[in-house]
């Protein structure tokens, strides 16, 4: 059998069911778990036995979509107070 670097994805099983009309203070608690998870992937991935480059940019990239999360919690807690340009 040979060996691969690909590395299969799956998408998780979603904590609660869906439903529609998903209330913000639900939605605000999932994002929280998803940082939760991304922080743990950036220790593990900071220690990885790859290439130093693959391991910064590897690291940067979960930086980043901690901050993309981060920047999603915020706009939820905007609100309605949003005022869009005409």
């Amino acid at each position: 059998m040979a060996m691969s670097t690909i590395i299969p994805f799956r998408r998780p099983a979603p904590a609660t069911p869906a439903r529609a009309g998903c209330d913000v203070a639900a939605v605000a608690g999932d994002l929280l778990v998803v940082l939760d998870q991304l922080e743990g992937l950036v220790a593990r991935a900071a220690h990885m036995d790859r290439p130093r480059i693959e391991v910064e940019r590897s690291v940067q990239h979960l930086l980043d979509a901690i901050s993309a999360v981060e920047r999603a919690s915020d706009t939820l807690g905007e609100g309605s107070s949003i005022s869009e340009p005409a």
